[in-house]
């Protein structure tokens, strides 16, 4: 059977081929309602196959990017993917998802592939020990956008949470219902993971502005599985907080777990407030008062960054944008 071709389908549609073509590239802005369902009609009845491989080679695009996630895990993760496989759907470009699990060696890895596959660029939730590698794209302009996290030196657009004014609103809020002796739990500080480090420094500064004390017992950084040994001991203290603020989504499932093992009443015995604000915190009991990202305006952002870097309308000036938090008030305090 003779292959279908794209003068095949602009005989049958009346229009050109560079019509056809335009069509097909999504650059129908300024065509008719009446001409694009002529040829989506041709297409159809044809069965025209667009040979996208070779329409890549002659644009030299593939209409594909990659986004290599920090952790797949986080509700805040899958948000953001989510936002961001929106918008380049709608811009016609397919995205390809990899988990890098905070490992710079599986991030490595993940990074050859995709450009080995000839994607247009990167979004990245990066880890600081790929510095010069991230360096090495910077200098072949490589498009490439940064989320939730940035490198010193790396010259990228950073769409980042403002992880200080979080936490300056997070100890408002407890101290505006009578907590004094607050503690926060975070996953480890190794590697120096921006919004970790951020939300930690934010939280001694607005302890200090809110002029409340600082104990050094209730502030703690562990592994995710180690992170029950380390409330167990802040538990048992003969002191302990009157309050805990969770510094993200899987420290909150730990405290939670916690607090149910102890048989520990929240928010009768200790209050709890999150940061990120997860999917089940407004169904839980008591429902968790939390401090929320605009995950999706973030992912949105970063797409909306790379594929103009890709398209070649965004100028070389980069950018750090971040966005604002919002506190979700509920009963866990």
């Amino acid at each position: 059977m003779k292959k279908v071709t794209m003068a095949d389908v602009s005989r049958q549609a009346g229009v050109s081929k560079s019509t056809v073509s335009q069509y097909l590239n999504g650059r129908f802005n300024y065509m008719s309602s009446e001409t694009k369902d002529r040829i989506q009609r041709s297409i159809e009845e044809l069965g025209y196959s667009p040979n996208s491989v070779a329409r890549s080679l002659r644009q030299k695009k593939t209409k594909t990017i990659g986004v290599i996630v920090a952790n797949i895990l986080h509700d805040f993760s899958t948000q953001v993917v989510r936002a961001i496989e929106d918008y380049c759907h709608a811009c016609g470009f397919t995205v390809i998802i990899c988990n890098a699990d905070d490992q710079p060696d599986k991030e490595r890895h993940y990074i050859d592939m995709l450009r080995a596959k000839q994607v247009d660029g990167l979004i990245v939730f990066p880890t600081n020990a790929n510095s010069e590698l991230f360096q090495g794209l910077v200098k072949e302009n490589y498009p490439l956008v940064f989320i939730d996290r940035f490198i010193e030196g790396v010259r990228v657009n950073n769409v980042l949470f403002d992880n200080k004014k979080a936490m300056s609103l997070a100890v408002q809020t407890l101290r505006g219902k009578g907590y004094e002796r607050i503690g926060l739990v975070t996953a480890s500080l190794e590697g120096a993971i921006t919004p970790r480090q951020e939300r930690r420094d934010g939280f001694m500064a607005a302890m200090e502005e809110q002029g409340l004390p600082i104990h050094d017992e209730y502030i703690q950084s562990s592994n995710i599985d180690q992170i029950k040994d380390v409330l167990a001991d802040m538990l048992q203290s003969t002191e302990r907080p009157e309050a805990i603020i969770a510094g993200n989504d899987r420290v909150l499932q730990e405290v939670l777990k916690t607090m149910k093992q102890n048989d520990i009443d929240v928010p009768k015995e200790i209050g709890l407030l999150t940061i990120d604000d997860v999917t089940f915190a407004e169904f839980y009991n008591p429902a968790i008062t939390a401090i929320a990202q605009p995950t999706y305006e973030m992912g949105r952002k970063a797409a909306e960054l790379l594929l103009e870097e890709i398209d070649g309308t965004k100028g070389s000036k980069k950018q750090t944008y971040r966005f604002e938090p919002s506190l979700q008030l509920r009963h866990s305090c």
